[in-house]
């Protein structure tokens, strides 16, 4: 009976070593490798590596852009796609810059489609007419300000033509936009009420409806600068750009 048990094991036991674990091994390896690429792609997706300049159209941004990207400024219509260019500091580092269409049926698109690797955005605004286009300046921004994918990236409100008589000063528009975005904000509540009956805090802007907004509510680093695209006056830009 010992004898049989005693074959019955070395059986067993030759059995086993002579299995072959290549297959399973490579099974392993090509998960693992699977999970790494998946990681390496996600992470390159999403590194936040570009400037974004945006605002309504005729503000001057593609002016600006080709002054920066291209060493001097060039005429420019209104634009059907976006711009993209590079911008080297004086540290020398490379930034990328997006020139994105101010058309009011293109900005959102171009917007969402580089977003998610902003790592700043120039918010270009035409300081003369600001006053007459205040509402669309003020829901633009506004959009801008409460998307998730952006609300924790610095945004510099770049307010150009100041070498101009009627332009406004970049206190008294900020002032103007801070009023404007309480009507922008009261509106879209209302709005968002009358669709689902309750309110969404990933639409609303500032602390809450009792209390008058002001930029400084927000936990985004948000500045406005003077800026003379035509008079080649964006210094206040550029300093902004070398921190990145």
């Amino acid at each position: 009976m010992e004898k049989i048990n005693r074959k019955s094991s070395a059986r067993a036991s030759i059995k086993l070593g002579e299995l072959d674990y290549t297959p399973v091994l490579i099974a392993l390896a090509v998960v693992l490798l699977t999970f790494v690429v998946l990681f390496l792609w996600k992470r390159k997706k999403t590194v936040r590596s570009a400037v974004l300049f945006t605002g309504l159209c005729d503000s001057g941004k593609s002016y600006l852009f080709t002054h920066l990207c291209l060493g001097g400024g060039r005429e420019t219509f209104t634009s059907i796609k976006e711009n993209v260019g590079s911008y080297r500091t004086e540290r020398g580092r490379e930034l990328k810059m997006v020139d994105v269409p101010g058309h009011e049926r293109l900005r959102g698109k171009f917007y969402d489609e580089y977003k998610n690797i902003a790592k700043a955005i120039v918010y270009m605004i035409d300081s003369v007419t600001v006053q007459k286009d205040i509402r669309d300046v003020a829901d633009y921004l506004y959009t801008v300000l409460v998307d998730k994918a952006t609300s924790k990236i610095p945004v510099v409100v770049l307010c150009n033509k100041q070498d101009e008589t009627l332009a406004k000063t970049e206190t008294a528009i900020k002032s103007m936009l801070e009023k404007e975005i309480n009507i922008v904000r009261q509106t879209r509540r209302s709005q968002l009420q009358s669709v689902d009956n309750s309110s969404s805090s990933d639409t609303f802007l500032g602390k809450s409806a009792s209390v008058d907004f002001e930029f400084e509510q927000l936990g985004q680093r948000i500045r406005f600068v003077p800026c003379s695209a035509k008079e080649e006056q964006f210094d206040g830009l550029t300093t902004f750009l070398e921190t990145l």
